[in-house]
C-alpha cells in the first residue's frame, strides 16, 4: 500500500480505556474512512504533488462533480493532503485507518463548536468591570475601547464581543491510542475539535 499522510473522519464522542499498566485515559473515537483517491497531482502536470481523497457517501451530486468523480463511488467530501511520492497512487485506491499505529502522533483539524453572539468575558476571557463602589452594570462589560484625541477612532482588531465559535481550530500532536480496522476506527488521546458527528481531518505528524 502506498504511504499516505492523512485521512478523513467523522467525531464519534468521547470515552475512557485503560492502559496495560492501569492508568485511565480519555480518549476521543474517531470514525475514519474508508476513503477513495478521486484525484493525483503531480508535479510535472499540477505545480505540486497531492493525493485528494474522498469521504462518505454523496446522496446527491451535480454535474461538475460527477464529472470529477467520474468512475468512482460519489462521496461527500473532498481534501487534498501534499505528499511526495505519487507514482505509485491510482484514482480508486482505497485508504483506511490501517496507516496509523498506536504510538503515531496526529494533527487532527476541525470546526470549533459554535457558541454564536458571546459577549467579551466569555469570547476573550475578560475579567469584567468593578463589582462595588456603585458599578450595578459593569461586570461584565468590556470597558473602553479607544482612547481620546488621537488616534481618535477604535484600532482594529479590538477584542469585542461578537461571533465566537465554528472556526477552523487544528490540535496538535495528539497521541494515537488504539486503531480498529474493522470498524474503521481511531482512539485519539484527549480532546478534537468540533462536535459530535463533527467533520475531521487527520494528519500524521512526526514527533
Amino acid at each position: 500500500m502506498f504511504e499516505m499522510s492523512g485521512i478523513i473522519g467523522r467525531k464519534v464522542g468521547m470515552t475512557r480505556l485503560f492502559r496495560e499498566d492501569g492508568v485511565a485515559v480519555a480518549v476521543t473515537a474517531v470514525e475514519a474512512g474508508p476513503c477513495f483517491v478521486t484525484q493525483v497531482k503531480s508535479q510535472a502536470k499540477d505545480g505540486y504533488s497531492a493525493i485528494q481523497l474522498g469521504f462518505e457517501a454523496a446522496k446527491r451530486l451535480n454535474a461538475p462533480q460527477r464529472g470529477h468523480l467520474q468512475g468512482i463511488d460519489g462521496v461527500r467530501h473532498l481534501h487534498e493532503f501534499r505528499t511526495e511520492e505519487v507514482s505509485s497512487v491510482k484514482r480508486g485506491d482505497k485508504v483506511d485507518v490501517s496507516l496509523l499505529n498506536p504510538g503515531d502522533f496526529v494533527n487532527v483539524s476541525g470546526l470549533s463548536k459554535g457558541k454564536g453572539f458571546a459577549g467579551v468575558v466569555k469570547r476573550h476571557h475578560f475579567a469584567g468591570g468593578p463589582k462595588t463602589h456603585g458599578q450595578s452594570d459593569r461586570h461584565r462589560a468590556p470597558g473602553s475601547i479607544g482612547a481620546t484625541t488621537f488616534p481618535g477612532r477604535v484600532l482594529k482588531g479590538m477584542r469585542m464581543a461578537g461571533h465566537m465559535g465554528n472556526r477552523k481550530t487544528t490540535a496538535h500532536n495528539l497521541e494515537v491510542v488504539g486503531v480498529d480496522i474493522s470498524r474503521n476506527l481511531l482512539l485519539i488521546k484527549g480532546a478534537v475539535p468540533g462536535a459530535r458527528k463533527g467533520l475531521l481531518i487527520i494528519e500524521k505528524v512526526g514527533k
